[in-house]
């Protein structure tokens, strides 16, 4: 027996479960529910205008979706990201818009590591080098093709210091690293120095980005902030691909002004053909896979159906507008 009669529609299912690894039954039996494998091209406001409820991922609902979609009443969200609402116009027209924060913050910190790690010892490169014979042919029990790096003792830039940000700088502590922070406002009780941007830029040795996409954080990593960072450091961004100007992080890589990047976001997705960063030399590039963990996506799920049961009772949870107001 269905919970309720609301007409719910579904979009981007692929981006959560595309094997079916991870069941919606849950979600399916809230009301009259339809499951979309993706956002129809160009169908987006004809597939959700007689919805009352949307789940979505990265389909954009601009206040002109949101004018042709007279009936919607909730958006809920397959992430913590939200910068694809135009959450002001939601607000204005009653529309509630819940978010999933913290499903993924293990699985983004450990990502954030597996790319610190292969950056500093090389790993890609020697697998790839092994796999191609080079190692069948070296003359002795050994080759030192890549420099290898000890992370310990070294400075890890934390830019943004929410819940993915204070993880990432507890598994850089246990390496032995020296995790130092920036974010907008100081956080109570840190127990690592808080430094300014300019200083976060000329004292990292990996730079890494877990901050909100918003107006002040848009290409914060630009070819003036890229200057002030060491020739011998990283840049890593699991959080959005907007807060990097790319070209210029491209054009810095193969410069040699930064020694190398591990990117799983892009300012675009997927990447397109013309890429800056497709060539670019020491680039570690995955598929905005950082949060996709099956216990991640398992955890997403469940969230997404309390939120949506919620607003459902009356009760909603997760609102997004309680951040607009600040």
């Amino acid at each position: 027996m269905k919970y309720s009669n609301k007409k719910i529609v579904v979009l981007e299912k692929n981006s959560v479960t595309p094997a079916g690894d991870i069941s919606l039954d849950m979600i399916e039996n809230l009301g009259d529910v339809t499951i979309y494998d993706s956002v129809p091209a160009g169908k987006l406001e004809d597939v959700v205008k007689d919805a009352e409820a949307v789940i979505c991922s990265k389909a954009k609902f601009t206040e002109s979706v949101l004018e042709n979609c007279p009936k919607l009443k909730y958006i809920g969200l397959w992430a913590t990201g939200y910068d694809n609402i135009n959450v002001f116009a939601a607000a204005k027209k009653g529309i509630t818009v819940s978010n999933v924060p913290g499903y993924s913050t293990n699985s983004v910190a450990q990502h954030t590591f597996a790319m610190i790690l292969n950056l500093a010892s090389n790993s890609i490169k020697y697998d790839k080098s092994v796999h191609n014979g080079d190692w069948k042919k070296a003359p002795i029990f050994t080759y030192l093709d890549f420099p290898i790096m000890e992370i310990s003792g070294k400075k890890l830039g934390i830019l943004g210091y929410g819940a993915i940000g204070k993880a990432v700088a507890k598994i850089g502590e246990a390496f032995g690293m020296q995790p130092i922070i920036h974010t907008r406002t100081k956080p109570e009780n840190c127990s690592y120095p808080v430094v300014s941007l300019d200083e976060l830029l000329a004292e990292a040795d990996f730079l890494t980005l877990h901050c909100p996409l918003t107006d002040a954080t848009r290409k914060i990593i630009n070819k003036e902030t890229l200057s002030k960072m060491k020739k011998t450091a990283y840049v890593i961004n699991t959080s959005r691909g907007g807060t990097i100007d790319e070209a210029a992080l491209a054009e810095a890589l193969h410069a040699g002004t930064i020694a190398g990047a591990g990117i799983d976001v892009l300012d675009g997705e997927p990447m397109r053909e013309d890429h800056p960063f497709f060539d670019a030399p020491n680039c570690i590039i995955t598929p905005h896979v950082a949060w996709a963990s099956f216990e991640a996506r398992r955890r997403l799920v469940n969230i997404v159906y309390e939120n949506l049961k919620a607003y459902i009772d009356g009760a909603p949870i997760n609102n997004v507008e309680r951040f607009c107001k600040k």
